[in-house]
């Protein structure tokens, strides 16, 4: 059962690492580490929990405003990646509707990236407002 899973995984990781790539190594680097330490940060709030309330809602609001940051992270690099296709298209002059495509399509990874970003975490946030108030 676990090897025939595993070829899904695979494909899974490699369709992701060049999503990555196509998206700008730098922004998408930037937003992979405000979702990092934004998961770390609810780890952490999860941890503490029990023992420091204030410590874990200090966490909380680290990791929402880590989320935050990759969201506008991605927004910035998505408006930068639209200014750079724009003026590739206007130096080339007559382009096709494939290469438009194209470039917004990339335009668009870093914004898809820091959403992700922002909703995963959230969802954390969530369920540890509703623990700090039990």
């Amino acid at each position: 059962m676990y090897l025939s899973i595993l070829p899904l995984f695979q494909s899974l990781g490699l369709e992701l690492l060049k999503r990555f790539n196509e998206g700008g190594p730098f922004f998408m680097s930037l937003i992979l580490i405000c979702l990092l330490l934004s998961l770390l940060f609810l780890i952490l709030g999860f941890l503490s929990l029990k023992k420091d309330v204030a410590k874990s809602k200090k966490m909380m609001r680290l990791a929402s405003d880590a989320s935050i940051l990759g969201l506008v992270i991605g927004f910035l690099g998505s408006i930068i990646g639209m200014i750079s296709a724009f003026d590739a298209i206007e130096s080339l002059g007559n382009v096709s509707q494939g290469m438009m495509a194209g470039g917004l399509k990339v335009a668009f990874l870093t914004t898809v990236f820091g959403c992700i970003t922002f909703i995963l975490p959230r969802i954390g946030i969530i369920v540890l407002k509703y623990l700090q108030k039990i």
